[in-house]
């Protein structure tokens, strides 16, 4: 009797930063990401984590090479190391016809601050200046101060990194400054040390220039994350307490609190979940140049409060659009992610 041949399983892998010892184990239940293997796994699907680092991508390329599929966890920089050399091995990867999500290209579209600069007329949109210079900054601030305080991002960055509100001092030349990294406090500085901190996001490694937002004053009343799986809500985040929210009455302002979770249903996001399904993630998609079929599987958009009006009495403004590290996500966002990933696949002949 001929031997039949069995047909290869359908393979992802989950792509997340370590060390080598972390790799040689090569444990999914180590892993932050244990429930979406468990999901993988219930779906008929193989999935296979692959640490990376800088030091062995080689060897990461080639076990991406004989996957179908590959959802990748990492930062813009990563214990002091960027991510060009990951992007230009993803990118490798995806012309190989393996399904890359985020792809760079995707990352570069949707997640650094200039998508802030893209959007600012859209319904969702804000107050944002492009400062393509130290020069300009040293000019242009003061007078964007005289309206209200204004926040300083860098072009890509993570955890607050690169985030600093800036408000002027009545009846002074010193600025009330806070760097949103956790752990930073509120300083007073004058414009020249302003400077000096800001010189750095304007280095050419860095991306040469920043974006100035205005500052949204229902910050108080927290920030709300959208956890997207492609054009869908998958789960809710809120954090009543976040790393830019201002003292009060003179005191210091409170630690950041925890992110606490929701599924995609919570009554009182529902405004927002159709908002950004009807119309938004379609509007933020076609501004950007970004295909239908290339948005990322997991990703995710924060929303300040905006001043509400009578056209609008919920109004949401545009943080930032995280893309390259989305973790954690809601565990309602787990089912969704492994349904998508298995739907692209078929889409592309993978499954």
């Amino acid at each position: 009797m001929q031997e039949m041949l069995m047909e290869r399983p359908t393979t992802v892998a989950l792509l997340y930063p370590g060390d080598r010892a972390m790799r040689d184990r090569a444990d999914s239940r180590e892993s932050r990401f244990a429930a979406l293997f468990d999901a993988f796994k219930a779906a008929g699907i193989a999935a296979e984590p692959a640490v990376y680092h800088d030091d062995f991508a080689d060897e990461v390329a080639t076990q991406l090479h004989r996957v179908d599929g590959v959802l990748v966890w990492h930062n813009p920089a990563e214990s002091g190391r960027r991510r060009d050399q990951l992007d230009a091995m993803l990118r490798e990867v995806a012309q190989r016809g393996v399904l890359v999500s985020a792809h760079p290209d995707a990352i570069l579209r949707l997640g650094t601050k200039d998508v802030l600069l893209d959007v600012r007329d859209l319904p969702f949109g804000s107050d944002v200046v492009r400062v393509d210079s130290l020069d300009r900054l040293a000019t242009e601030l003061p007078v964007r101060l005289r309206t209200g305080a204004r926040v300083l991002k860098q072009h890509r960055g993570h955890s607050g990194i690169g985030v600093w509100r800036v408000e002027a001092i009545a009846d002074s030349t010193q600025l009330r400054v806070r760097h949103a990294q956790r752990g930073s406090e509120e300083e007073v500085l004058d414009m020249p040390a302003l400077l000096q901190r800001m010189a750095p996001y304007f280095e050419t490694a860095n991306g040469g220039h920043m974006i100035d937002q205005a500052w949204q004053p229902r910050l108080i009343e927290g920030m709300v994350r959208a956890y997207l799986v492609g054009d869908r809500v998958g789960g809710f985040g809120h954090q009543a307490i976040n790393a830019l929210y201002p003292g009060q009455d003179g005191e210091p302002a409170p630690p950041a609190g925890p992110r606490l979770y929701y599924p995609a249903d919570l009554p009182q996001l529902q405004y927002l979940r159709r908002m950004l399904e009807t119309q938004w993630v379609e509007l933020l998609r076609q501004r950007v140049g970004l295909h239908r079929e290339h948005l990322p599987l997991l990703w995710d958009c924060d929303f300040m409060f905006g001043e509400p009006s009578p056209e609008e009495p919920e109004r949401y403004v545009l943080c930032e659009i995280n893309v390259s590290s989305v973790s954690p996500f809601p565990p309602s966002a787990v089912g969704p992610i492994v349904s998508a990933m298995a739907e692209a696949l078929k889409d592309a002949g993978r499954r």
